[in-house]
């Protein structure tokens, strides 16, 4: 018998500095109360989906950029987000700056939690893989301080939601391949990430042409090679006068992309998703425990840089 997960990729347009919180949660409940009517099981919101990208701006002083992590989850701002899921019987994952204060020191995170159809925060992620700088670069026509605003989190985890075992990733993680396999050996079968990807890439502007192509590339063979859906979903459009990549897309186990928003703006893309699809991949070529040979990879735990056995 097959398990299905109906699953809306919830994108979004750009989120002004100066628009409110209470502005943004109204768009992402819009979703929701949409979705819900396509009788839908989970949304897939974006990376900081309730926020400008603020890691574009430099302020040396990091606690004037506070007013955009959440300190509590849900809070006063974000909790209609949880009575309607409830209400609606509808789960979602939403992508927001954290700060928490452990042993007295402040703390921030790029981190993502999953809902489920109860309102109840059943997974939490914390971004492994943050992408730009940790230092002013005021030479670029826009800055990307992840490493400035964020500490990078430490795993992958898996949990049992929606009748499947769900992951979750952030942005920058969809591009590196350990982020999916570790999931993999988990037995992911759906892996959930939003993203707020610029076209325009400061270090290497020649591959500004393929910002998209890269997206799905990196998006469709992680689910291929570990037999798991991929639910990639951007904050999309001209944000604060910086365009960035829509290309919200859901991708089946086998590579290919079933649905695709089309526009810029705030939009769902929904799938009904066959989880038990995954077995076809993860039985035959991806079989791990009969093909898989981690005696010979050891280098990609062991060492981070690439380094030339002769050197």
């Amino acid at each position: 018998m097959s398990r299905f997960v109906n699953v809306a990729a919830a994108q979004l347009g750009p989120i002004a500095r100066n628009e409110t919180k209470k502005q943004v949660v109204d768009r992402l409940l819009a979703h929701l109360h949409q979705a819900k009517k396509m009788d839908v099981d989970v949304v897939v919101f974006p990376e900081l989906a309730l926020t400008t990208f603020f890691p574009r701006w430099f302020s040396e002083d990091i606690s004037d950029f506070d007013c955009f992590y959440e300190t509590q989850m849900p809070g006063p701002d974000t909790q209609p987000l949880f009575d309607a899921a409830a209400k609606l019987q509808i789960g979602f994952y939403l992508g927001y700056a954290e700060l928490v204060i452990e042993n007295g020191v402040k703390r921030r995170f790029n981190v993502s939690i999953l809902v489920d159809k109860t309102g109840t925060i059943v997974g939490k992620y914390r971004k492994v893989h943050l992408p730009g700088h940790g230092q002013d670069e005021p030479w670029r026509a826009f800055q990307h301080l992840e490493k400035y605003y964020f500490e990078p989190g430490h795993e992958f985890g898996v949990w049992s939601a929606f009748g499947g075992v769900m992951g979750m990733a952030l942005c920058n993680d969809r591009r590196w391949s350990e982020t999916y396999r570790v999931m993999g050996l988990k037995g992911v079968e759906m892996v959930m990430l939003g993203y707020n990807t610029p076209v325009h890439n400061p270090p290497a502007p020649e591959h500004d042409d393929l910002s998209m192509f890269h997206n799905h590339l990196v998006m469709q063979a992680g689910a291929y090679q570990n037999g798991t859906w991929v639910v990639g979903v951007a904050k999309a459009g001209s944000e604060e006068g910086i365009e960035m990549i829509g290309g919200s897309a859901i991708i089946a186990p086998s590579g290919e992309i079933v649905a695709a928003c089309s526009t810029k703006g705030d939009e769902l893309a929904i799938a009904r998703c066959d989880l038990d699809l995954c077995h076809s991949y993860k039985s035959t070529t991806f079989n791990f425990e009969r093909h898989r040979r981690p005696e010979a990879y050891g280098l990609i735990s062991s060492q981070r840089g690439a380094v030339l056995p002769w050197a």
